[in-house]
């Protein structure tokens, strides 16, 4: 039985996100090319090889991206990306992430994180849409639902996206979750 491996889902891929530096992209192009190649050859191995190292690439641009979602910190705090994060997601079942640490100028810190295409999004799915009946606080912002419980803030966004925060009261993590763009953010990776 023969097969046929097509490539030219990759670059489409590629242009669906959002522009990187060109020296990941070629090293994206590059390895794509390189695995098409060994594919040709019948290297498979080596192919595979590629595709997942064009793969890993194509995950930090994801992240990167989900990254910039990561509000500013407020004036007079300090915020401090998370570069671990992603990494934690390949023994939660993958998918991307991105996290921050905030400071306030008396010492009060938030932690905040996004997570996209990871399976714990879709099981926390229901513990958000029931929040009320399970004792929480429903707050929002804009049309979107913040189900709040002590120092702790969650939101699903576009069904895919989770969005956590929590180490404050419940009103300073609103302030800092006020500043997120819903909107952009339920298109993410689309």
């Amino acid at each position: 039985m023969m097969r046929f491996v097509h490539f030219g889902a990759g670059a489409a891929l590629l242009a669906l996100l959002p522009v990187a530096a060109s020296a990941q992209e070629d090293e994206i192009t590059e390895a794509l090319d390189a695995a098409r190649s060994a594919y040709e050859d019948g290297d498979i191995q080596f192919a595979i090889d590629e595709l997942d190292f064009a793969r890993q690439r194509l995950l930090e641009l994801k992240t990167d991206a989900l990254e910039r979602f990561l509000p500013e910190a407020p004036e007079g705090w300090s915020r401090e990306i998370d570069t671990d994060m992603a990494q934690g997601l390949a023994f939660m079942g993958g998918g991307v992430g991105a996290g921050a640490d905030y400071e306030g100028p008396d010492g009060e810190t938030v932690s905040m994180s996004l997570m996209a295409d990871n399976p714990m999004v879709a099981s926390m799915a229901g513990m958000i849409a029931n929040a009320a009946m399970m004792g929480m606080t429903v707050e929002r912002v804009g049309r979107q639902r913040i189900a709040l419980q002590d120092d702790q803030a969650m939101a699903l966004i576009g069904n895919r996206v989770l969005l956590q925060a929590e180490g404050a009261a419940p009103e300073v993590l609103m302030s800092l979750i006020e500043q997120v763009d819903f909107d952009a953010l339920t298109g993410f990776g689309q």
